[in-house]
């Protein structure tokens, strides 16, 4: 084992890293407490040029490490990059219980059940035995419960999922190790001022954090200027009666924009955008079945929702399901919704995935409208390394991008805002560790480009520096 596997001394528990090293895809870690015992934290998709340290990638799915230790699968969300690769690990031989939030517990079915149809088969019988195994190895939990997991080997092995903030029923787990020791790992944590969502506490303290780094060098907008700047957006994108797309993830990005969408049409309500639009006109087109799902579910656990959305509710408004909301779902109707929006002069927002433009029905509205200076992409997430998105990110108008082998021309605007990352940002993270009241002594900085993990390892230094404070600070694959 190398270095960077394990804890200072070398002995039980350690850190195994197989997936989001060298990039921010594919999470999954291994937390072993012996030689025969480990529990396995996500266990992800990955995108683009991200690879795992076994091999894995985006053409080769195959579970890359081994299984033989493992006595349980925890999940801190949904996002496909932290469970896409669920079905090949039990396609590998794992036999053990799958611990989720009980929201991912509602959530989780709908995500795999997609994954699988696009990644196995697509066979009725051979979906609903999957379902039906996943439905036997899932094991919801509550938020802030300490959980003994049984380890063949007795090893004492708990595990408690705190909230994370990131999407609905995401979780930061701590994981304690003979009533002592505790590796807290951060999944994905939410950005402090998202909407819906309450933002994460920190927990009392840890030993050991592995700790993401998406937006490890950067710093979010507030929420009052993402939302004023998402407006001006709106407005300048529609002057010329064409389509402002936002491509999105199904689960998270995409109810945090359809609730700051509400905000923005009901607080303009009777108002004029242009002389030949009106607010209370004004289209947003969710093109994404799975989107449309995972929105009703939101909307269904709607007691998870933070203080200001729930009382949104209570005063009659529907900030997930609006009047000017509307859903595509078959193929023939998402076809005739591109052939409508790219030929006639008719403004419309539409929000569809996926998020990285690397496949979905986001691509057919790209294909069809990139070339036309009237629409305008806005990028509300993170693209990654070698995705189409990052590629259109990074050339803009004037550029060519690749699409499912055809060469287009991009001569719609480009735009991004990144304050509506449902990722926390570098002073989040640092806030963080900083919240514990004891700080952790070991820090694997992990989930994040290179350069962000070395931007939030030296602010991370600088932080225990000025507390007279020591620390192991590791950035896997960086």
């Amino acid at each position: 084992m190398d270095r960077q596997d394990k804890g200072p001394s070398g002995a039980f528990p350690f850190v195994r890293h197989h997936g989001a090293v060298s990039g921010v895809t594919g999470s999954a870690h291994e937390w072993v407490v012996s030689d025969s015992a480990s529990v396995l934290i996500d266990c992800g998709l990955f995108q683009g040029r991200d690879t795992g340290p076994g091999g894995a990638s985006a053409g080769e799915l195959a579970i890359d490490f081994d299984i033989y230790r493992l006595q349980a699968l925890v999940l801190t969300h949904v996002h496909i990059d932290h469970v896409g690769r669920v079905p090949w690990l039990l396609a590998a031989g794992f036999q053990g219980p799958i611990y989720c939030s009980l929201p991912s517990a509602k959530l989780l079915p709908i995500v795999l059940e997609d994954a699988f149809r696009l990644g196995i088969s697509r066979q009725p019988d051979q979906v609903e035995r999957f379902l039906a195994v996943l439905e036997q190895r899932l094991v919801p939990l509550p938020y802030d419960h300490w959980h003994a997991i049984e380890c063949a080997d007795g090893s004492e092995v708990e595990i408690c999922l705190q909230r994370a903030g990131h999407i609905l029923g995401s979780a930061y787990v701590a994981c304690r190790y003979c009533g002592d020791h505790v590796t807290v790992f951060s999944g994905d944590l939410g950005a402090s001022h998202a909407p819906i969502l309450p933002p994460p506490t920190s927990p009392e303290g840890a030993d050991v954090l592995v700790i993401e780094s998406t937006y490890g060098d950067r710093r979010h907008e507030g929420r009052a200027a993402r939302r004023q700047r998402l407006e001006v957006m709106l407005v300048r994108a529609l002057a010329d009666k064409g389509t402002l797309l936002i491509p999105a993830f199904s689960i998270g990005r995409t109810q945090e924009l359809l609730y700051e969408l509400e905000e923005i049409i009901h607080e303009n309500r009777q108002r004029a955008m242009h002389p030949f639009l009106d607010w209370d006109e004004l289209p947003i087109v969710l093109d994404s079945p799975l989107a449309s799902r995972f929105t009703r579910v939101y909307r269904e656990l709607s007691p998870y929702w933070e203080d200001e959305a729930r009382e949104r509710l209570a005063d009659g408004r529907r900030p997930l399901a609006f009047d000017q909301l509307l859903t595509v779902d078959g193929h023939e109707a998402h076809m005739r919704m591109v052939h409508h929006l790219a030929e006639s002069a008719r403004p419309a927002v539409v929000i569809a995935a996926s998020g990285m433009c690397a496949g979905g029905r986001i691509v057919n509205y790209l294909r069809a409208m990139l070339g036309d200076q009237r629409h305008n992409v806005l990028f509300v997430g993170y693209q990654a390394a070698g995705t189409p998105g990052r590629e259109i990110q990074r050339v803009g108008r004037g550029g060519r991008v690749r699409l499912e082998g055809e060469d287009v021309a991009i001569r719609a605007g480009v735009d991004t805002i990144s304050g509506y990352s449902a990722h926390a940002d570098q002073q989040d993270l640092l806030d963080f560790v900083s919240g514990m009241g004891r700080w952790p002594g070991v820090i694997r900085i992990v989930h994040g480009d290179e350069s962000a993990k070395r931007a939030l390892a030296e602010k991370m230094a600088s932080l225990y520096q000025r507390r007279g404070l020591a620390v192991d600070l590791l950035t896997p694959g960086a």
